[in-house]
């Protein structure tokens, strides 16, 4: 108990607002907050009050004085979590200070809920440690739809859906838990729509606060309200002729989702405190981590819910994860200080038996965490300790995948086998044969349908057909 009420965060270099602001943030989940300069932490940590420094937060990160500074933070307390607060988002910056022995590495301004989960990441044995998800976000992006990688047939499915959709008018919703790849999607549609040359403006509603909610999507005028010295153009009209991205819909308030439904079938926006409006030509691609709640506006929900996208969450396609960790890999060895890495097959079976609760994002986080600690060529089952651990021993059931057969697994793992003989001798016949040609394609080339379709000689309509025919699942 006396552990829990002394948890001390070390806050280093830090300046005044800095302070002001993680420590109001670090107060809510009990910690209490101690500022320093680098050697003043130092001597910190070799007093009596050092014992109840549980972590420590690194404001900035300087090359030349980074690794010196982690090292003296560590020479006492070798398992002290030190996390760097970086100026920018930046892979290359995230190398160097992982591998200076940083255990996270967060971006300024950091979101509260963000850095609060990394602190709690590493007081919960249970968990992996920090898994730099602002930076592995970044693996993800500006994919064409036929480049996003699956070949499970919900997630394929999705993708139809999306490529159908995306050359139309109609808004789209797309709903899946946090890390599924929902912002990955949506850009991916509006990189395929008409509106490709047109602005993609994103808002995240969750992170904008309340009382400004309607400033930011339909700006205002000078003096609408305290503290409104100039106009603001608002997101909506930023967005004209292009698509407004809206993170997490659902998080609105009442009173801005009749505001936006207004907008939205009239095609004017009135900036707050404004008597007049903006025309606007704007499709809106919705996120959601969950069905839209109840108490969500009727009419702005059949607005925006025209067309429904459900990415499934990791855990139900475990047969992808092997395509998915080689092609992160390729990202990540291409950047700055990154090297190519294989992945053998020990290593992807622990990656497949694990059920990923933070999906494709924690994934790509612990390939960099991984990749940044490899020493040779290639990932083996020693990369990744706590996944397997959670996997076997949690009892979180999202922390493991109990429904994977061995037999899907083997095929993920192998790829199908092409025979062409039965056990009695016999030639199989031309339909199971190509049956595997067609799965084998797919495994390939990573569920890109074109890319399988070229490959076969034979357009997309006609591969859907046989998929269909010969009842391919690759579920297994």
């Amino acid at each position: 108990m006396r552990e829990e009420l002394l948890r001390t965060l070390l806050l280093v270099d830090a300046d005044h607002a800095e302070r002001r602001a993680l420590a109001a943030t670090a107060s809510r989940a009990g910690w209490s907050l101690t500022a320093a300069d680098g050697q003043s932490a130092l001597e910190i940590l070799a007093g009596a009050q050092g014992r109840e420094v549980r972590a420590v937060l690194v404001s900035g990160w300087d090359a030349d004085t980074g690794p010196h500074l982690i090292a003296g933070l560590r020479s006492g307390r070798p398992e002290l979590p030190v996390l760097v607060l970086a100026n920018q988002e930046s892979i290359p910056l995230a190398v160097a200070a992982m591998r200076a022995g940083a255990s996270d590495f967060l971006v300024k301004p950091v979101a509260p809920e963000r850095m609060l989960e990394a602190l709690n990441s590493h007081r919960d044995r249970r968990r992996p440690t920090g898994e730099l998800a602002p930076v592995s976000e970044k693996l993800a992006t500006d994919l064409s739809l036929e480049e996003l990688v699956g070949a499970a047939p919900d997630f394929r499915s999705a993708l139809a859906v999306a490529a159908k959709s995306a050359r139309n008018r109609l808004p789209i919703l797309i709903v899946g838990e946090p890390g599924t790849g929902k912002e990955t999607l949506a850009r991916a549609i509006h990189s395929a729509s008409l509106r490709a040359k047109g602005p993609l403006v994103t808002i995240d509603c969750k992170a904008v606060p309340q009382n400004i909610i309607d400033s930011t999507l339909f700006g205002h005028v000078a003096g609408a309200f305290p503290g409104a010295f100039s106009e603001k153009v608002g997101k909506l009209v930023e967005a004209d002729g292009g698509t407004l991205l809206l993170d997490e819909i659902g998080t609105l308030p009442a009173e801005t989702q009749a505001l936006l439904d207004r907008a939205l079938a009239t095609g004017e926006v009135r900036p707050v405190g404004c008597n007049g409006s903006n025309s606007v030509d704007v499709r809106i691609i919705a996120t959601s981590s969950t069905p839209l709640p109840e108490d969500f506006s009727p009419a702005l929900k059949e607005r925006v819910a025209a067309v429904s996208v459900t990415i499934p969450p990791l855990r139900e396609r475990s047969t992808d994860i092997p395509a998915l960790t080689r092609h992160l890999l390729e990202r990540i060895a291409g950047q700055t200080g990154m090297k190519p890495l294989s992945v053998g097959n020990d290593a992807l079976a622990i990656l497949m038996r694990y059920g990923w609760p933070g999906n494709v994002r924690q994934l790509a986080g612990v390939l960099l965490r991984a990749a940044l600690q490899c020493q040779d060529s290639s990932l083996g089952a020693e990369h990744f300790p706590h996944i397997a651990i959670q996997s076997r021993f949690s009892g979180r059931r999202s922390d493991r995948q109990p429904d994977l057969s061995q037999s899907s697994a083997d095929a993920a793992l192998g790829g199908p086998q092409l025979t062409l003989f039965r056990a009695d001798g016999h030639l199989r016949s031309m339909e199971e044969i190509e049956a595997d040609v067609i799965r084998l394609a797919i495994g390939h080339y990573r569920g890109r349908m074109t890319e399988v379709a070229r490959r076969l000689g034979i357009g997309r309509s006609t591969l859907y057909r046989k998929l269909a025919e010969l009842g391919i699942d690759t579920r297994g």
